[in-house]
């Protein structure tokens, strides 16, 4: 069973693949902006941190009802992700000045 499972898995992936680049092949040519690029960026960011910190919780068992209240309208975590995210250039700027003064 875990073999044909796995089978379906590879294939569905090859066949995935070979189909997204036909589909480039045949898209016309456009430019991304510079602003496009950045907001592709963040979006990136925050949803790899938000997956993250919500598998985190749920394997060390923690309530869903301690960080994913009922109560708001938007989910906390999510906007901490986000809030991250926004954090994450500074962090980084700050990170590599002191290891270039450092180094």
């Amino acid at each position: 069973m875990k073999t044909l499972i796995t089978i379906f898995l590879i294939s569905g992936i090859v066949v995935s693949l070979r189909t997204r680049i036909k589909m480039m092949r045949y898209r016309s040519p456009h430019s991304k902006t510079q602003l496009s690029k950045a907001i592709t960026q963040l979006v990136g960011t925050a949803g790899g941190i938000y997956i993250s910190l919500e598998l985190l919780l749920t394997f060390l068992g923690i309530p869903e009802e301690f960080w994913n209240p009922p109560l708001y309208y938007f989910k906390p975590l999510a906007v901490l992700s986000i809030f991250i995210a926004i954090l994450q250039p500074y962090g980084y700027k700050i990170w590599l000045s002191i290891t270039q003064k450092g180094g």
